[in-house]
């Protein structure tokens, strides 16, 4: 078990390869190899942007303030 405190990881800009207006990210975890998985608390300030991008093994959104959309390939935006 690894425990870390809260604001123990710096915050980082999003990169402008991947969104664009002001994007936060807080990093919550990073799980050791071989699992592939992490958390990262993203906040956008309004009128940023993520860049259209895919998921191949998936993605759990939970959103905790505010408003978004989101859009599966060839679906509705929701």
């Amino acid at each position: 078990m690894e425990i870390k405190r809260n604001g123990s990881r710096p915050s980082g800009m999003g990169s402008p390869d991947w969104f664009s207006g002001a994007v936060r990210l807080d990093p919550l975890f990073e799980a050791p190899a071989p699992a592939r998985t992490r958390g990262v608390s993203v906040t956008f300030e309004p009128g940023a942007r993520t860049a259209w991008h895919t998921h191949p093994l998936g993605q759990t959104l939970i959103v905790t303030a505010g408003c978004g959309r989101a859009q599966r390939r060839g679906g509705q935006t929701l």
